[in-house]
């Protein structure tokens, strides 16, 4: 924006501070040059002393930007590996792998760009090649990635000024309600799976152990016999190496169907140690989807057996509260009554449907005691 291109366009932009312009209606623009790039865009607004606010703001967040060139030249590839890399030490493997997968979909799209050279215009043209076609959950997961790898570049790298993903909004994504089978229902699929082979015998106690305890597939998985104290009535779920899905140990009841259940399995299986571990597969999921295809049944899983435990558990009357500890939950019991909380209404219904005494019914009684007596 030299004198003389402005000069060139009719004056359109005047020079009225160092780094501050005004065009011909007003409106205050800057123009910044930092690190060898140079930065002009509107400061939207035509007061003189809002701009000059805004200009001061703008320069002292340029003043934070890497000097030394360093990272100056980085492509997206290699800032978001190097993003990656510093995020896996502090996530669970899991949560690791998914990030992997998910910038394994995001990197055709910006691979051998100039990181600094990444704008609104290159964030638009993914949104509408890749983003046009993604569920409201994948969505989620991608531009939450995306910000965290430019919010990586901005504040450690320090080699943007602004996340240019910053203005990506994420979608709501639909409640699915939960899928809980009816007691029945989980009878003749234990049935099922009992009546197969050795490997299905062995899913069916995986599938009973989490419906009695309400554990995570993970957790079921790492469950040793230590875990277990019959003396205190208590199961202690660590998640094994990996942990928890919070990261931190929790103590439940041994429930009488969980106690007579595990005391079964000790009897039959006679464990080496105690250190052996109480279930020999760590994943039933194949042997539940055939069981429930041979039954007719809809498709369960192992995170069906975690909702069966909360309904009966609530049919049980047990606290919300008490559940959410049960199942590791740390917000009191505000998702189980919101995922959960119509089983309660329904449950409570059918109950009142046993208050069936009246001020009138009594007054009969009472009338005919008396015709007896006389």
């Amino acid at each position: 924006m030299s004198r003389k291109a402005r000069n060139h366009n009719g004056k359109r932009f005047k020079k009225v501070a160092p780094n501050l312009y005004r065009d011909s209606v007003g409106r205050y623009y800057l123009l910044v040059k930092k690190s060898g790039k140079q930065f002009r865009r509107s400061l939207k607004t035509t007061d003189a002393s809002l701009a000059k606010r805004r200009l001061r703001e703008f320069l002292d967040r340029a003043g934070q930007l890497s000097t030394d060139g360093t990272h100056s030249s980085i492509r997206f590839d290699e800032l978001a590996n190097r993003w990656l890399a510093s995020k896996t030490a502090e996530l669970k493997a899991s949560s690791a792998y998914r990030r992997r997968s998910v910038l394994k979909q995001i990197m055709p799209y910006f691979t051998g760009r100039l990181v600094r050279a990444i704008g609104a215009s290159e964030i638009e043209a993914w949104k509408i090649n890749r983003g046009a076609n993604l569920s409201a959950r994948s969505w989620n997961i991608d531009i939450e990635t995306l910000k965290q790898i430019f919010d990586y570049a901005q504040n450690t790298l320090k080699i943007i000024l602004e996340n240019p993903a910053r203005m990506l909004k994420r979608k709501r994504q639909p409640k699915r309600g939960a899928v809980i089978p009816s007691k029945e229902q989980f009878r003749i699929l234990l049935g099922e799976l009992r009546n197969g082979h050795r490997s299905t015998g062995e899913a069916a106690n995986f599938v009973e152990f989490l419906a009695y305890s309400g554990c995570r597939q993970s957790e079921a998985a790492h469950i040793r016999w230590r875990d277990i104290n019959f003396d205190l009535n208590t199961l202690l779920i660590t998640g094994g190496e990996s942990g928890t899905k919070n990261s931190e140990a929790r103590t439940i009841p041994l429930f009488s169907p969980l106690r007579r259940f595990l005391e079964s399995i000790r009897a039959r299986k006679r464990p080496l140690s105690d250190d052996s571990l109480v279930f020999s597969i760590a994943d039933a999921r194949l042997q539940i989807i055939r069981a429930c295809e041979r039954l007719g049944l809809q498709r369960f899983g192992h995170h069906t057996m975690r909702h069966f435990f909360c309904s009966n558990a609530i049919e049980a009357g047990c606290d919300f509260k008490v559940i959410a500890d049960w199942l590791g939950h740390k917000d009191g019991g505000v998702l189980v009554a919101m995922t959960y909380g119509h089983l309660r209404s329904e449950h409570s219904a059918a109950m009142a449907k046993r208050v069936t005494f009246d001020a009138s019914s009594n007054v009969g009684i009472e009338q005919n005691v008396i015709r007896l007596s006389a």
